[in-house]
Parts: structure tokens; sequence; C-alpha cells
């Protein structure tokens, strides 16, 4: 994009924005002294995670910032602790300096991983996530292209960096027993930077490296450079249609490692709300959330959605959910009939988010969406070009299938360790098939490489795994394809039992389909499991499936 058009595109942005800004409580007067820290903060700092926060903690320092299993921590307290430990990375590790200081993490959700990423902000160092399900193989895997001076990470994930052969300092976040005198951990690094020189405020931001899944091959690292310009558009629109505002808490499950948990924390630093964390998601735990800490936002992927509506009614009848406003699924797909029984179950406020490490957030559909075509994904945020393409790069029309493809300024640069997805005009490939319906909202059909021909017909099997996710007996499956000696390939299905009520059985199953799905997108055969693997963001494990 040239930069005339640029500016016309933040143009058009500008009144939006001021005006979701000021919904969501940011425009408010302050008092002179609290303002002026506050616009000091933003000048010194940017606008990426650390600039957020430090706005933040000027505006409101009493103000809640992080709810975890230890408790709780204000704005200001935060603030300052990651301002120590920035110090101390620097001073004692080499964060930050030269090309050669970044900073990896590798923690589960809680303050820990808060610091960290706030410390790297303030510093510009790259900061790399690591996925906390990753063993030894892959860990070194994508540590190999960054080589971090230091790396946060919880005490349960020592043995895998080990494995990995981990180089640099390592830094504990959560440990369960008071460390060994001399090992570095967060908190020393905040009492020590107590007497650490201030770091300096950062000449330009640091890349953000957020790790590709690896569920279908090594995982690869996609960096960023935080910009206020490329985020505008999409925080405008997640202002407007989710209303987060000052102060109302945000539930967050999935794994902060991740862009979509990543995107909810940074946006609740950025509007002043507290982060309501959890180390392992437990949906009993969410309920209990939501009502003592009277939480606006839910964030989930449709598993942890699907584990909270898997609670007895009566549980969930017991919970005050009435002060969430808005539930923002993402991360895999968001089948219809678990759509339908959320809103059911916890009123009208369910959005279906989707988007890419690679593409960042490309869609939204709201609670009417939703009500109107559930399974949609809706419509691009404000700043996103959204096109389904066919095999010859043209514009399909209204329920044609093609491949769908984003353009904006969150869009990355490419892997880094080289390659990127696949560019036709200027639009990048998400890797999914789909279609847009009459109504200009986007349905995606599922995966490019998940397609099979089965008898020469084309069936993707997320479809099938939808029409299995509304089975009332069963608490979850996955499908696959496999190689058919007469059709050349053939569906098979794997679905979890519901541990409640009467079993249900293959023939049940089939019958069920059958009345829901062409005969040729029936699958051959339904294994029944006790769990299907999945990683945090709830994409399926396909390898880890039993073969036979």
């Amino acid at each position: 994009m040239s930069q005339l058009g640029e500016g016309r595109e933040l143009a058009g942005l500008a009144l939006p924005a001021l005006r979701a800004f000021a919904g969501a409580g940011l425009l408010k007067p302050l008092p002179p002294r609290r303002a002026l820290r506050a616009l000091h903060a933003a000048r010194t700092l940017g606008m990426g995670a650390a600039g957020g926060c430090a706005v933040s903690a000027a505006r409101n320092p009493d103000g809640v910032a992080v709810i975890d299993e230890r408790g709780s921590l204000t704005f200001a307290q935060l603030n300052e602790r990651a301002e120590r430990i920035a110090g101390a990375l620097r001073a004692e590790h080499g964060v930050g300096v030269g090309g050669s200081g970044s900073l990896a993490v590798m923690c589960r959700n809680h303050r820990g991983f808060v610091e960290a990423m706030l410390a790297a902000s303030r510093l510009g160092a790259d900061l790399l996530l690591l996925n906390t399900d990753f063993p030894g193989p892959q860990l070194a895997q994508a540590l190999a292209p960054h080589r971090p001076a230091a790396v946060v990470h919880d005490e349960e994930f020592t043995a895998a960096l080990d494995d990995a052969g981990a180089h640099g300092a390592r830094i504990l976040a959560w440990h369960d027993a008071d460390p060994a005198a001399g090992v570095p951990t967060l908190d020393r690094l905040a009492e020590s930077g107590r007497t650490a020189l201030r770091a300096p405020s950062p000449p330009t931001p640091g890349r953000l490296v957020i790790l590709s899944s690896g569920t279908t091959g090594a995982p690869k690292g996609a960096p960023r450079e935080p910009s206020a310009a490329a985020a505008l558009g999409p925080l405008t629109t997640l202002l407007e249609q989710l209303r987060p505002r000052a102060g109302g808490p945000i539930v967050i499950g999935p794994p902060v490692f991740h862009g979509f948990g990543l995107a909810f924390l940074g946006l609740a630093l950025f509007v002043g709300a507290p982060a309501v964390l959890r180390r392992r998601f437990d949906p009993q735990w969410a309920l209990d959330a939501i009502e003592r800490h009277r939480v606006t936002h839910l964030v989930g992927v449709p598993v942890m959605l699907q584990r909270m509506l898997a609670l007895a009614d009566s549980e969930r009848a017991r919970r005050d959910t009435s002060t969430l406003r808005a539930a923002a699924s993402a991360g895999a797909p968001l089948a219809p009939d678990v759509a339908s029984a959320f809103m059911d179950a916890f009123g009208d406020v369910l959005f279906n988010l989707y988007g890419s490490t690679e593409t960042g957030f490309a869609s939204w559909a709201g609670p009417a969406d939703l009500r109107a075509a559930p399974g949609t994904v809706g419509r691009p945020p404000r700043g996103t070009t959204l096109k389904v393409l066919g095999g010859d790069g043209r514009e399909l029309a209204p329920g044609e299938v093609g491949r769908v493809f984003v353009g904006s300024r969150l869009v990355f640069d490419g892997y880094a360790g080289g390659g990127s997805r696949e560019i036709v005009n200027g639009l990048m490939s998400i890797g999914d098939v789909g279609h847009f319906d009459a109504a200009g909202r986007l349905f995606v059909d599922g995966r490019e490489d998940d397609m099979i021909l089965s008898g020469g017909e084309n069936v993707y099997p997320q479809e099938v795994e939808d029409a299995l996710a509304g089975h009332p007996r069963l608490a979850d499956a996955a499908v696959v394809g496999v190689a058919d000696p007469d059709f050349g390939q053939r569906l098979r299905a794997f679905a979890v039992r519901r541990s409640d009520g009467e079993p249900v059985t293959e023939e049940e199953l089939t019958a069920y389909l059958r009345e829901r799905l062409a005969r040729y997108k029936l699958p051959r055969e339904i294994v029944f499991l006790d769990a299907v693997p999945r990683n945090p963001t709830g994409k399926v494990l396909k390898r880890q499936l039993p073969a036979e």
C-alpha cells in the first residue's frame, strides 16, 4: 500500500476509533498529574504492551490489572515490577542489548508471563513465545533461529528446555517451592532491579514472534513488529463490537502464548481491564470466576465453551453470569450447534472470531449473525480485506467454494527461518477454503490440506465434525481422511461419549449423520476414544489419533 493510501486508510479510521475509545472510557478527563504521566508513558514507550500498561497505570494506578491463582496485582504494581525486571534483564543477562538480546517465554497463564512480556516490550527486545506443549525436539526447532539471551519459564518446563539444549540464562517464573539461592527468578529480578540502572526507552520496538501450532510439521516463527497503525482497525472493531470497558474483568482461557489469548491480554492492558488468568483452564473455575469477579468478558476456544456447556444445567444455574457482556471464541472451528447451545445457556453474547498466526484477525461474527447463520465467521474487521478466490485468482460469487485470502496491515512478512504463505493480488492465503453467503458472511468449509477425494466427490472433514458435535450424547469428535483401496480415500470419525447418561452406539451415530449429510460424506467407521488429542488452542493433533 502506498503512503498516500495508508494515510487515507488511517484518516478514515480516525473518527470511528475516537468513538470506540470514548465508549471504552479511554478519553475521560484525568487530573493534570495523571494526564502528564500517561502522556509521558505513551511518548517514551509507544503503544505496545509496555506503553499500554504504563498508560493504564497512570490513568488508574489502583485498578486491578491481573488476577491469577496467587491473587491480584494493580496496574501500578505490575508496571513497577515490569520496569524493575526489565532493568535487571538488561544489566544481568544482556536482554535488549544488540541483535542477540532476545527473550523467550515458556509460561502458562499467570502474572509471570505478563511481567516478562512487558519487560521485553520496555527493552525493545524480540520476544519469542514458546508453546507449553512442545517436547524437547520441537522446542529445539523453535529456538534454533533465535538463540535468545534468556528464557523465562515455569519450573515444570525445566526438563523440556534441558532436552532442547536451550542456550542463555534461565529465569523461573512460576515455582511451587523456593528455588535454591542464586537461581534467578522473576521475583529476585524485581528485587535486584531496585538498584539496576533504569532501562532506556527502546529506539525501536522489538519483534513479537508467535509460533505456528506445529500440528502438521515443524513449528515456524511468525515475527511481527508491533504497530499502532496496523492494529488500529482491528482494535476499533473489537472495541465497537465486544465493548470492553476500563475496570471490566476479562477471563482469558486460551494460552496467552497463542495469538488469540495474547490479543485479549493486550486488549485488557490497553483498556485498563483486569485479566483473569489460570494456569490450566477449568470450566468450573470459569463459572466461579464470572460470578466472583463480576466478569464482563469471556475468552475461550470452542472446546472450552463445550466443557462449560457440559456442566449440568443445575450447576450453571447456581452461578450468576448476568454480568457477562461478550464471549469470544476462536482458535479452532466453532460448530453451529455449540454456538446455538452456548447462547441458549448464557444469552446472546457470543462472538466467533477468525484468523491465523500469519494473517492476524481476519473476520468476526456477532450474536445476530450466529443466530441467523450458525457456523459463520462473519465479516472482516475495519481495515481488512477478505476474499474467496478460485484457482485462477478470480473473486468468486456468493455460494462458490474457493480459497480464503486476507489483506491487512497485520499480515506478517514471512517466517523467521524463511518462506511465507502464497500471495495473490496483494492478499495472503490463510490456508482454508470457504464461501460467502448472500448476506456477505464467510463460512469456512475446511483446511485446504484436509480435503479428501472419496469416490470422485470432494469432502471436508470439518462439516462432518460439526454434525457430530451436535449430538447430545457426545462430548467431542474429530474426523480425518484415510486411504481406501476402492474409493481412494474415506472418512474415519473419532468420538468421545459423554460420561453421563446412556452411551451412544456407532449405529446410532451413523443414523444421526445420515439424516444430516449426503451419503458420500458419511464416515465408514466411528472409533470411540476417551479423549480427542488437542493442542492448547483446541486444534486436533491428528498425528496422535489411532492409525487403525
